[in-house]
């Protein structure tokens, strides 16, 4: 049984996490794989959108101990474990120049709730939960959780979710700002997709410039990104969508956008 699902239909890929029996927690080999499998999405101008979700009743349980456990009675190096395996991940998942939606099925946990909040849009179940459960084994939040958490939510409360690592509901989860909409599990991935679907006939160069215009943001001052913005808005400029948007406002009607 494959780590990962890949499915494309009408322009959006959905990737599913596939170890069910474990929650869908990360080894190496998952994360090579969701890694290929976001590189795949990004060199194919057919797919626009992705929706990743989880097989079974789990979204993502974080990292499997199995494999994070003393081996010939020497600890692991955690820190080769975030380098190999959770970092090109997260950097795959924000440099990916389309739109990731986040489908949460079940526990979020760890890595597997930072994977979830690193992607541009979140839906959540019903009975879907978040923790921040790195204290309670004395690590600390990786998988971009020191800095995308506090960005997210403020400093304050992104301290409480790590320190205390509590539980979270999905309701709190969208209430503090980490999750666009909650649905009934059932109607979950169908909600998803039907979005992914809207995003994926939208000028797909230019949902790519917004997240990278967001994702430069987060490191330079006010006039730095003002620059920026006239940078990446010349890029724009020059794409086919952007000539078809605007002959489509001229002609009133509806746009035909071809991601280019």
């Amino acid at each position: 049984m494959s780590d990962i699902l890949f499915t494309t239909d009408t322009g959006v890929a959905t990737i599913t996490l596939n170890r069910p029996d474990v929650l869908n927690s990360f080894n190496r080999s998952m994360a090579r794989d969701l890694r290929e499998a976001i590189d795949r999405v990004a060199v194919d101008d057919a797919l626009r959108a992705v929706v990743l979700t989880g097989a079974g009743r789990g979204f993502c349980a974080g990292q499997d101990l199995a494999e994070a456990m003393p081996k010939d009675g020497a600890m692991p190096d955690l820190g080769d474990i975030v380098r190999d395996s959770y970092n090109p991940v997260i950097r795959a998942i924000r440099e990916l120049e389309k739109p990731v939606l986040c489908a949460v099925n079940g526990v979020a946990a760890g890595a597997g709730a930072n994977l979830a909040f690193a992607c541009d849009i979140v839906f959540a179940a019903a009975n879907a939960t978040f923790i921040q459960s790195f204290a309670k084994i004395g690590v600390i939040p990786d998988s971009g959780g020191t800095f995308i958490l506090p960005r997210i939510v403020g400093l304050h409360r992104a301290t409480v979710m790590t320190m205390l690592a509590e539980k979270m509901t999905a309701t709190q989860a969208r209430d503090w700002g980490l999750v666009y909409m909650v649905t009934e599990l059932e109607a979950l991935l169908d909600t998803a997709t039907g979005v992914a679907r809207q995003l994926a006939v939208q000028p797909t160069r230019a949902l790519g410039l917004i997240k990278r215009g967001f994702n430069k943001s987060l490191g330079v001052d006010l006039s730095q990104q003002l620059d920026y913005e006239e940078e990446i808005q010349r890029e724009a400029g020059k794409t086919e969508d952007y000539a078809e948007g605007v002959r489509a406002f001229l002609e009133k009607r509806a746009p035909v956008f071809k991601g280019r």
